[in-house]
């Protein structure tokens, strides 16, 4: 039907397809990419023949930064969190919104047709869509064993050599394990490289890429980390253990209330399956990460508590397919599912979603591993891109380039005013779904809108009922941590 090898190159080359603007400058600037793609399968006019697939990227997003939460606006016209996984996800919603504007308006959507229950819709048969992120989602996806094998920035930790990282500290209670912080630019002596960074230096690692590429093979029945021209040599389980005595860093925070990071040698630095949120520069945030946020969309669906209004159902990713990075499948498996695994009680409607779990042998040009390669040294020091891009099939302004929260480019006189609004911020996706609503005739109203006094942003999410109580199950029972924005915050219309 489709390899993760052609998902992969299909993103690339929409990416490649768009304008100058927003991108980063070769050998000097990396980013991250994501993408939703659309998979519409149709019969052969040929019973003999193969089902036809069509496959469509409609939203992609670009992006690593985050703001802070003094930063965040009760306006909502902020964008909060620019790291490219959220980016492609709220262009989605747009363009979702799109399309039930037309069937609304009784035009013709190659996504959406009617329900029998009034003022609701559904996917077309054969209709579905995949997530593709050129580098595993920052936070719990990202914490991902090392191995002897691999070239890495700093030597893999042995057992034996755990007692060398430090000096016993007084009142030390783990028998001098504990990794003491480093001063900038000091090195450690087992690596002869900088192993823990300052608070400036953590936002940036929140979603890099380590240098070192890594694949970590698996056969499980339903999911293969790995297209067909990429199969190497297999390593079972006791192998990895055997020879894995390191972790990739993520710098995503645990959230409050949740087990600290030991920051012990080796495989015991990080504490797994924990919410983390997304540092930023000098300041917490509040939102959290990439791996958090795909498992919340693989039980609440990817459209939101606004649409959810006009849905028959949510709308789930079929398989989530990531680009040539350090990888590891059950990393993976963790953090997107196994984490809300036993979730019950959910609304009619609601479920949770196992998507394909994939690996491209592809790589993204613009990453992180890329750049230091085509890095010359006049270009100086190589730093991720400051410019998040958001693109997504719709007919009117396709294109949104931003930086720090705001359009790109825009004046310091224009802050807070709309021009310089992301068109994905709240208050864009907010004005785009009273749009939709102001093109429904009342008789097609769906029910959860009918005879209601709704004037906020607040008002309206909290009015979508199901999808509020499908939330409910879903943080009383796996993500009880989870951080909320203030309701101030959402008190905007």
């Amino acid at each position: 039907m489709w390899s993760a090898d052609e998902i992969a190159r299909l993103c690339y080359e929409r990416f490649s397809e768009l304008p100058k603007r927003g991108k980063p400058e070769t050998g000097r600037e990396w980013t991250l990419l994501a993408a939703v793609v659309k998979v519409s399968e149709a019969p052969s006019p040929d019973q003999a023949e193969q089902r036809r697939v069509e496959k469509e990227v409609v939203s992609l997003g670009t992006g690593t930064k985050c703001i802070g939460r003094s930063a965040m606006s009760s306006r909502g016209n902020v964008l909060n969190d620019s790291h490219a996984e959220v980016i492609a996800r709220r262009g989605f919603i747009r363009y979702l919104t799109e399309q039930l504007r037309r069937v609304v308006v009784g035009e013709d959507s190659s996504v959406f047709c009617p329900r029998d229950e009034r003022g609701k819709w559904r996917l077309r048969s054969g209709v579905s869509f995949l997530f593709f992120t050129s580098h595993t989602p920052c936070g719990d996806a990202s914490i991902i064993s090392m191995i002897d094998s691999q070239p890495q920035p700093c030597l893999p930790i042995r057992k034996e050599e755990h007692t060398n990282w430090t000096d016993e500290v007084p009142g030390d209670t783990d028998g001098g394990r504990t990794l003491k912080r480093q001063k900038k630019g000091e090195e450690c002596r087992a690596c002869k490289c900088p192993r823990l960074q300052t608070e400036e230096e953590e936002e940036e690692e929140a979603h890099r890429p380590s240098e070192a590429s890594f694949e970590e093979h698996s056969t499980p029945a339903r999911c293969s980390a790995a297209g067909p021209d990429d199969q190497g040599e297999d390593r079972g389980p006791e192998d990895l253990e055997e020879h894995a005595w390191d972790v990739h860093r993520t710098g995503a925070k645990c959230v409050p209330g949740a087990p600290r990071d030991p920051q012990l040698a080796g495989q015991d630095y990080h504490s797994l399956g924990v919410l983390r949120v997304k540092p930023g520069r000098g300041e917490p945030t509040l939102s959290l990460s990439c791996s958090d946020k795909l498992a919340r969309w693989a039980v609440l669906g990817c459209q939101g508590a606004l649409l959810s209004h006009y849905l028959h159902g949510p709308i789930y990713l079929s398989a989530v397919v990531t680009g040539k990075c350090s990888y590891s499948l059950p990393a993976m498996q963790r953090a997107l599912i196994s984490r809300c695994a036993g979730v019950t009680g959910l609304p009619a409607g609601f479920c949770v979603r196992v998507p394909q779990l994939l690996q491209s042998s592809l790589e993204f040009e613009h990453s992180h591993a890329q750049t230091e390669r085509r890095h010359q040294h006049s270009q100086g020091r190589v730093s991720p891109c400051g410019a998040a891009i958001s693109w997504c099939a719709v007919p009117d302004r396709p294109l949104d380039v931003t930086a720090n929260g705001y359009k790109q480019g825009v004046t310091r006189k224009a802050l807070g005013t709309e021009k310089s609004r992301s068109l994905i911020c709240k208050a864009e996706l907010f004005r785009c779904f009273l749009d939709l609503l102001a093109v429904t005739k009342n008789s097609q109203l769906p029910q959860s809108l009918r005879g209601k006094e709704l004037k906020t942003y607040w008002d309206y999410k909290q009015a979508s009922q199901t999808y509020q109580l499908a939330w409910m199950q879903l943080r009383m029972q796996a993500f009880s941590l989870w951080l909320r924005s203030p309701r101030d915050l959402l008190l905007f219309h």
